[in-house]
């Protein structure tokens, strides 16, 4: 999941001898250190902040369970997690801050693609690895060719979900005819436009295009009210596909309406009323539904215990990045930057709530995805497709 990218100077913000110095290994995980200190770069408020606040609280779960279960080679973790304000300028500040200022071995998160990609100059000039939950777009860990060396995911990237629902359109939809309704202004909806266009063997009667931000769709949607489909193909966040669903059914169109994991939010139906939200689609990367793992039982009982609540996708996606960085640290023997960054590019066959994960050489996650069907506004399907 990503938001258009905002360019940004790495220049200025380190300070000097941040990464590589005695002090920074003894502070930040090296053998005197007493704790391991990672850190989260979260949207804990602004547009985004829906995704960064559960990220942040499963982030905080993972680091209290591991912390509780007597940490990572008997050093407990130091959680330091800062509010980037759904803004990318603001992530990479924050990426500086954590590396320089207090001196993470690792970083959790940002959540969304736009902001992560901003981080990637400061993760790279101070050479301190980033895990981020939900960032999809395919060009965060590969750039005109290059691999990213200080970035990973813990999610499938935007290519795989737009094939999955291209395929699930086609072969469980049986869906000939598609709209697309996409976001004109989000990398994130650009790249899933591209993925399913790519894949989808039907035909595509009409494309329309919607801004972030908007909120009357009455005139995009009159545009295709009238016309032959099977499908509605809409890859957005759940602050403008509510709107359309809601405004989409009220109007009459009744066909299905097939989305990415920006629709993985609750939001989305409180925008929408759950009485509009019936035959919804999305790729999920979690549901108790269809446990990919046997670490979903436990992991979902864990987290109602402490929030009061069922945990989303985000929740556990951020669940994850915390406990592939402890695998890291455990595989190399040593809670350096160095290492953990070594550690994460040779995982294999990690065990995660989100399922069983190997990064491959793009520093991309080999896993499964998660179809879910919404009718009333309850997850009432889950099927899972393996990558």
């Amino acid at each position: 999941m990503k938001k258009r990218t905002v360019a940004v100077l790495a220049a200025g913000l380190f300070l000097f001898g941040a990464c590589g110095s005695p002090k920074a290994k003894d502070s930040s995980g090296g053998d005197d250190a007493k704790t391991i200190k990672i850190g989260g770069n979260f949207e804990l408020s602004g547009a985004t902040a829906a995704y960064g606040e559960v990220e942040n609280d499963g982030a905080k779960l993972a680091v209290e369970q591991i912390n509780k279960d007597g940490g990572i080679d008997g050093k407990k973790i130091e959680y330091i997690s800062k509010d980037n304000k759904s803004d990318n300028n603001e992530a990479a500040s924050v990426a500086a801050n954590l590396t320089t200022k207090d001196e993470v071995v690792a970083i959790v998160g940002p959540a969304t693609s736009g902001a992560t990609k901003a981080t990637l100059p400061n993760l790279t000039k101070a050479k301190v690895p980033a895990v981020t939950p939900s960032g999809t777009d395919d060009a965060i860990t590969v750039q005109k060719g290059k691999v990213q060396d200080y970035i990973f995911r813990a999610c499938f990237q935007d290519s795989f979900q737009g094939i999955v629902l291209a395929k699930y359109a086609e072969e469980n939809l049986k869906a000939d005819k598609a709209v697309i309704l996409g976001d004109n202004s989000s990398d994130y909806a650009i790249g899933l436009t591209k993925a399913f266009k790519d894949t989808y063997k039907g035909d595509i009667v009409a494309e329309e295009n919607f801004t972030a931000g908007d909120k009357d769709f009455q005139a995009v949607l009159t545009k295709i009210k009238d016309k032959d489909f099977d499908v509605i193909y809409l890859p957005g966040y759940y602050t403008e596909a509510g709107l359309i669903i809601k405004q989409a059914r009220e109007m009459g169109i009744k066909q299905p309406i097939l989305g990415a994991d920006g629709f993985a939010d609750e939001k989305l139906i409180e925008t929408a009323g759950a009485s509009n939200v019936n035959n919804i689609y999305y790729t999920g990367h979690f549901s108790t539904k269809a446990p990919a793992t046997d670490k979903v039982e436990p992991f979902v009982k864990a987290y109602e215990k402490k929030y009061g609540k069922q945990p989303s996708s985000f929740n556990a996606l951020a669940y994850d990045a915390v406990y592939m960085i402890k695998q890291a640290i455990e595989d190399e023997g040593e809670a350096t930057p160095a290492a953990i960054q070594k550690g994460l590019a040779n995982l294999k066959d990690f065990e995660g709530v989100t399922g069983k994960i190997s990064i491959d050489k793009d520093h991309n996650p080999v896993k499964s995805a998660v179809v879910l069907g919404l009718t009333n506004g309850k997850e009432s399907s889950a099927e899972t497709v393996n990558s």
